[in-house]
Protein backbone atom coordinates (compact mmCIF):
# COMPACT_ATOMS: atom_id res chain seq x y z
CA UNK A 1 0.00 0.00 0.00
CA UNK A 2 1.42 3.37 -1.05
CA UNK A 3 1.07 6.29 1.35
CA UNK A 4 2.38 9.85 1.17
CA UNK A 5 2.75 13.06 3.12
CA UNK A 6 3.27 16.65 2.01
CA UNK A 7 5.84 18.84 3.76
CA UNK A 8 6.89 22.46 3.39
CA UNK A 9 10.20 24.09 4.37
CA UNK A 10 12.51 26.90 3.28
CA UNK A 11 14.38 24.64 0.87
CA UNK A 12 13.80 21.30 -0.80
CA UNK A 13 16.59 19.67 1.24
CA UNK A 14 15.13 20.92 4.51
CA UNK A 15 11.69 19.66 3.49
CA UNK A 16 13.09 16.20 2.72
CA UNK A 17 14.91 16.05 6.06
CA UNK A 18 11.76 17.14 7.89
CA UNK A 19 9.69 14.48 6.13
CA UNK A 20 12.20 11.72 6.90
CA UNK A 21 12.24 12.76 10.56
CA UNK A 22 8.46 12.65 10.75
CA UNK A 23 8.34 9.21 9.14
CA UNK A 24 11.39 7.78 10.89
CA UNK A 25 12.60 6.45 7.54
CA UNK A 26 15.76 6.60 5.45
CA UNK A 27 16.07 8.51 2.18
CA UNK A 28 16.40 5.30 0.13
CA UNK A 29 13.05 4.07 1.49
CA UNK A 30 11.00 6.92 0.03
CA UNK A 31 10.40 8.72 -3.24
CA UNK A 32 10.28 12.50 -3.38
CA UNK A 33 8.22 14.66 -5.71
CA UNK A 34 8.75 18.42 -5.71
CA UNK A 35 5.38 20.08 -5.85
CA UNK A 36 6.65 23.65 -5.60
CA UNK A 37 10.23 24.89 -5.58
CA UNK A 38 11.40 27.43 -3.04
CA UNK A 39 11.49 31.05 -4.21
CA UNK A 40 13.63 33.66 -2.49
CA UNK A 41 11.77 36.69 -3.79
CA UNK A 42 13.31 40.15 -3.93
CA UNK A 43 15.11 41.13 -0.76
CA UNK A 44 13.13 38.42 1.02
CA UNK A 45 9.84 39.85 -0.12
CA UNK A 46 7.48 37.47 -1.89
CA UNK A 47 9.51 34.37 -0.98
CA UNK A 48 7.69 31.03 -0.92
CA UNK A 49 8.74 27.78 0.78
CA UNK A 50 9.44 24.54 -0.99
CA UNK A 51 6.63 21.98 -0.95
CA UNK A 52 7.27 18.31 -1.54
CA UNK A 53 5.37 15.04 -1.58
CA UNK A 54 7.08 12.03 -0.01
CA UNK A 55 5.69 8.60 -0.86
CA UNK A 56 6.51 5.28 0.77
CA UNK A 57 5.33 1.68 0.92
CA UNK A 58 3.25 0.98 3.99
CA UNK A 59 2.13 -2.43 5.22
CA UNK A 60 -1.12 -2.16 7.13
CA UNK A 61 -1.28 -4.17 10.32
CA UNK A 62 -4.05 -6.74 10.68
CA UNK A 63 -5.71 -4.56 13.31
CA UNK A 64 -5.71 -1.61 10.90
CA UNK A 65 -7.19 -3.83 8.19
CA UNK A 66 -9.96 -4.89 10.57
CA UNK A 67 -10.78 -1.28 11.45
CA UNK A 68 -10.77 -0.21 7.80
CA UNK A 69 -13.01 -3.10 6.74
CA UNK A 70 -15.54 -2.62 9.54
CA UNK A 71 -15.71 1.15 9.03
CA UNK A 72 -16.48 0.65 5.34
CA UNK A 73 -18.97 -2.13 6.07
CA UNK A 74 -20.93 -0.03 8.56
CA UNK A 75 -21.08 2.86 6.11
CA UNK A 76 -22.62 0.56 3.49
CA UNK A 77 -25.02 -0.88 6.08
CA UNK A 78 -26.05 2.60 7.17
CA UNK A 79 -25.23 1.68 10.76
CA UNK A 80 -23.70 4.07 13.27
CA UNK A 81 -21.09 1.90 15.00
CA UNK A 82 -17.47 2.20 15.99
CA UNK A 83 -14.98 -0.66 16.51
CA UNK A 84 -12.74 -0.67 19.59
CA UNK A 85 -9.83 -2.97 18.77
CA UNK A 86 -7.27 -4.76 20.92
CA UNK A 87 -4.85 -7.49 19.90
CA UNK A 88 -3.30 -10.35 21.84
CA UNK A 89 -0.89 -12.37 19.73
CA UNK A 90 -2.73 -13.62 16.66
CA UNK A 91 -6.16 -12.87 18.13
CA UNK A 92 -7.88 -9.54 17.46
CA UNK A 93 -10.77 -8.66 19.75
CA UNK A 94 -13.30 -6.09 18.58
CA UNK A 95 -15.99 -4.47 20.70
CA UNK A 96 -18.61 -2.59 18.71
CA UNK A 97 -20.24 0.48 20.19
CA UNK A 98 -23.17 2.38 18.72
CA UNK A 99 -26.62 3.80 19.23
CA UNK A 100 -28.47 0.55 18.46
CA UNK A 101 -26.46 -2.55 19.51
CA UNK A 102 -29.48 -4.76 18.80
CA UNK A 103 -29.18 -4.10 15.07
CA UNK A 104 -25.59 -5.37 15.21
CA UNK A 105 -26.56 -8.55 17.06
CA UNK A 106 -29.61 -9.65 15.10
CA UNK A 107 -31.77 -12.67 15.83
CA UNK A 108 -29.82 -15.07 18.03
CA UNK A 109 -26.61 -13.27 17.08
CA UNK A 110 -26.93 -13.97 13.35
CA UNK A 111 -25.92 -10.45 12.26
CA UNK A 112 -22.97 -10.36 14.64
CA UNK A 113 -21.83 -13.79 13.43
CA UNK A 114 -22.07 -12.65 9.81
CA UNK A 115 -20.01 -9.52 10.53
CA UNK A 116 -17.39 -11.66 12.26
CA UNK A 117 -17.19 -14.17 9.39
CA UNK A 118 -16.89 -11.43 6.75
CA UNK A 119 -14.17 -9.67 8.73
CA UNK A 120 -12.15 -12.85 9.21
CA UNK A 121 -12.42 -13.62 5.50
CA UNK A 122 -11.41 -10.10 4.48
CA UNK A 123 -8.25 -9.81 6.61
CA UNK A 124 -7.05 -13.38 6.02
CA UNK A 125 -7.17 -13.42 2.22
CA UNK A 126 -3.49 -12.58 1.78
CA UNK A 127 -0.37 -14.57 2.57
CA UNK A 128 0.91 -12.23 5.29
CA UNK A 129 -0.19 -14.41 8.20
CA UNK A 130 -3.56 -15.34 9.64
CA UNK A 131 -5.34 -13.95 12.68
CA UNK A 132 -8.55 -14.80 14.48
CA UNK A 133 -11.02 -11.93 14.79
CA UNK A 134 -13.58 -12.04 17.60
CA UNK A 135 -16.35 -9.44 17.44
CA UNK A 136 -18.75 -8.62 20.27
CA UNK A 137 -21.10 -5.89 21.42
CA UNK A 138 -22.91 -5.25 24.67
CA UNK A 139 -21.14 -8.33 26.10
CA UNK A 140 -23.45 -10.48 23.98
CA UNK A 141 -20.98 -13.36 23.47
CA UNK A 142 -20.42 -13.93 27.18
CA UNK A 143 -24.13 -13.74 27.95
CA UNK A 144 -24.93 -16.12 25.09
CA UNK A 145 -22.22 -18.57 26.19
CA UNK A 146 -23.58 -18.65 29.72
CA UNK A 147 -27.09 -19.27 28.37
CA UNK A 148 -25.86 -22.11 26.13
CA UNK A 149 -23.92 -23.73 28.95
CA UNK A 150 -27.02 -23.70 31.15
CA UNK A 151 -29.03 -25.18 28.31
CA UNK A 152 -26.40 -27.88 27.76
CA UNK A 153 -26.42 -28.99 31.40
CA UNK A 154 -30.21 -28.92 31.64
CA UNK A 155 -30.54 -30.99 28.47
CA UNK A 156 -27.87 -33.46 29.61
CA UNK A 157 -29.66 -33.94 32.94
CA UNK A 158 -32.88 -34.74 31.08
CA UNK A 159 -31.10 -37.18 28.76
CA UNK A 160 -29.71 -39.06 31.76
CA UNK A 161 -32.95 -38.90 33.73
CA UNK A 162 -35.18 -40.18 30.91
CA UNK A 163 -32.44 -42.31 29.28
CA UNK A 164 -33.05 -40.99 25.80
CA UNK A 165 -31.44 -38.67 23.27
CA UNK A 166 -32.29 -34.97 23.26
CA UNK A 167 -31.99 -32.84 20.10
CA UNK A 168 -31.44 -29.11 20.43
CA UNK A 169 -32.60 -26.31 18.15
CA UNK A 170 -30.50 -25.43 15.06
CA UNK A 171 -27.27 -23.59 15.97
CA UNK A 172 -24.30 -22.17 14.14
CA UNK A 173 -20.88 -23.83 14.40
CA UNK A 174 -19.68 -21.61 17.25
CA UNK A 175 -22.76 -22.29 19.39
CA UNK A 176 -22.52 -26.02 18.72
CA UNK A 177 -18.90 -25.89 19.83
CA UNK A 178 -19.97 -24.29 23.13
CA UNK A 179 -22.45 -27.14 23.73
CA UNK A 180 -19.93 -29.86 22.88
CA UNK A 181 -17.29 -28.29 25.14
CA UNK A 182 -19.70 -27.82 28.05
CA UNK A 183 -20.66 -31.51 28.00
CA UNK A 184 -17.37 -33.16 27.08
CA UNK A 185 -16.85 -34.38 30.68
CA UNK A 186 -20.51 -34.84 31.62
CA UNK A 187 -21.14 -38.39 32.81
CA UNK A 188 -23.80 -40.35 30.98
CA UNK A 189 -23.97 -38.42 27.72
CA UNK A 190 -22.12 -37.92 24.49
CA UNK A 191 -22.76 -35.21 21.91
CA UNK A 192 -22.68 -35.04 18.13
CA UNK A 193 -24.05 -32.81 15.40
CA UNK A 194 -26.56 -33.81 12.78
CA UNK A 195 -28.21 -32.21 9.76
CA UNK A 196 -27.03 -29.64 7.24
CA UNK A 197 -26.41 -25.92 7.60
CA UNK A 198 -28.23 -23.76 8.50
CA UNK A 199 -30.33 -26.37 10.30
CA UNK A 200 -27.50 -28.35 11.86
CA UNK A 201 -28.30 -29.38 15.44
CA UNK A 202 -26.54 -30.86 18.46
CA UNK A 203 -27.79 -34.20 19.75
CA UNK A 204 -27.21 -34.85 23.45
CA UNK A 205 -27.22 -38.64 23.46
CA UNK A 206 -27.72 -40.87 26.49
CA UNK A 207 -24.68 -43.12 26.86
CA UNK A 208 -25.47 -46.19 28.91
CA UNK A 209 -21.82 -47.27 29.03
CA UNK A 210 -20.74 -44.21 31.03
CA UNK A 211 -23.97 -43.34 32.81
CA UNK A 212 -23.52 -42.76 36.56
CA UNK A 213 -25.49 -44.75 39.10
CA UNK A 214 -28.47 -42.91 40.63
CA UNK A 215 -26.59 -42.44 43.89
CA UNK A 216 -23.99 -40.36 42.03
CA UNK A 217 -26.45 -37.86 40.58
CA UNK A 218 -26.01 -34.36 41.89
CA UNK A 219 -28.67 -31.75 42.45
CA UNK A 220 -27.28 -29.76 39.56
CA UNK A 221 -27.63 -32.68 37.16
CA UNK A 222 -31.31 -33.15 38.01
CA UNK A 223 -32.41 -29.59 37.42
Amino acid sequence: MLKSIEVSAKTEDEAVKLALTQLGMAREDVSVEILERAKSGFLGIGSTPARIKVSYEYQESKAEQVEKFLTGLFEKMGVSAQPEITQEGDTINVVLTGEDPGSLIGRRGETLDAIQRLTNYSVNRGDDGRVRVNIDTENYRERRNESLERLAEKTAAKAVKYRRNMTLEPMNSYERHVIHTALQDYEGVTTYSTGNEPNRRVVVAYDRTQAPTPSKYTAREWK
